[in-house]
């Protein structure tokens, strides 16, 4: 009971050092005057993804301002702050406590708040083998495009019928509304993590992928880069010994930093000014007929595309293997960033917009040119 008490004491004086502020009310009436005028929000937090999706319009909504971590419980695994709360400072307190966000999100700047991170629905490396930022939303409070203040979920994890709609909001850049609130579940860190690398040829490299999932091997992250395949273990010392014996190849010195400098893209793979195309695959798809440099990630499920070929061509081949494409940077955003929808999905993501955001107030167009 003694040391129940002590870890709580100790965590209040973690988050204590985290600036508290409630701008909520400012923002809902922004909001509503906004709707009443029927007039564009561009909603901003840390800026550190402005490059995704289309062209930004409007004028902005800083969400920045509104910070602080809410509650957090390590013993039950979950975490709960205000969406301008900067990601460092979240994953600094987890840390204290040897907790991790699951999806290990990429940062891409300084200043990413949390609210950023769920909003692009963002996730990295281990992504595959633990789920993407959407699966560890427990629940949300938000500002609709009336204004309105909404709550969807809670604090604990349910196996209920319906729809998630706290997790509907991961991925929808804003478009339906102003996060306020998000709750994470979040996870133990591993005891220990090794990388190792294996020369192969991309064939190769993917049937091992593979062959690795197949076996219940400890994988929380592997990515080929055209020469070698990196594959990173993470468990207990003895399970990860043993799958060391099972896969072979040399151990990797600084894995810690290459898969730092993979999530965050400032891998030299990544330091082009061509078109980056993130390419969405069944993990078992052979090698691609499109010209251009790649870079294998999430076990062959993400691929980096860095390519000229015209925008029709890499979506043409990428659609006859079921997957999607998505222009990540350097493309042109005035034209469709996103894969296109086909007229009834379309038709549903215009119903779910006029719902959440009638006047169409929200990033217009950050999705698609069609709301």
């Amino acid at each position: 009971m003694a040391s129940s008490i002590f870890l709580s004491l100790s965590v209040f004086k973690q988050i204590d050092l985290i600036q508290m502020n409630d701008i909520s009310k400012t923002l809902q009436e922004k909001i509503i005057d906004t709707h009443a005028n029927k007039t564009a929000l561009q909603i901003a937090g840390g800026n550190s993804k402005d490059f995704y999706g289309r062209t930004p319009r409007g004028k902005k909504l800083d969400v920045s301002g509104h910070t602080g971590i809410l509650n957090y419980e390590p013993t039950e695994l979950v975490i709960t702050a205000r969406a301008g709360t900067p990601l460092s400072e979240i994953e600094k307190v987890l840390a204290e406590n040897n907790q991790m966000l699951p999806f290990e999100p990429p940062h891409f700047g300084e200043a990413a708040t949390l609210g950023g991170t769920i909003a692009c629905n963002f996730s990295g490396s281990r992504r595959p083998y633990s789920g993407a930022a959407r699966d560890f939303v427990l629940g949300i409070k938000l500002l609709n495009g009336r204004g309105e203040i909404l709550r969807f979920g809670g604090e604990v994890m349910k196996n209920v019928a319906g729809y998630d709609v706290s997790r509907l909001m991961a991925g929808t850049l804003g478009t339906l509304g102003v996060l306020l609130e998000i709750s994470l579940k979040v996870l133990p860190c591993n005891e220990k993590e090794t990388t190792l690398v294996k020369e192969l040829d991309e064939q190769s490299a993917i049937d091992t992928i593979v062959r690795c999932s197949a076996k219940s091997i400890p994988l929380s992250a592997s990515l080929y880069d055209g020469n070698h395949l990196y594959l990173r273990l993470c468990g207990t010392p003895n399970s990860v010994a043993k799958a060391k014996q099972k896969i072979g190849g040399d151990e990797f010195d600084d894995g810690h930093s290459f898969w730092h400098k993979i999530n965050e893209h400032t891998h030299p793979f990544f330091n082009s000014p061509h078109p980056l195309w993130r390419l969405s695959l069944a993990p078992c798809t052979p090698p691609l007929e499109i010209k251009g440099k790649l870079l294998l990630d999430w076990g062959g499920a993400q691929r980096w595309l860095l390519s000229t070929e015209p925008e029709d061509k890499i979506r043409s081949v990428i659609q006859t293997t079921g997957g999607h494409a998505v222009c990540f940077r350097n493309g042109d955003r005035q034209q469709q960033v996103f894969q296109p929808l086909q007229p009834k999905m379309l038709a549903l993501h215009q119903n779910l917009k006029k719902a959440f955001d009638p006047n169409n107030i929200f990033n217009p167009g950050r999705m698609y040119k069609e709301f």
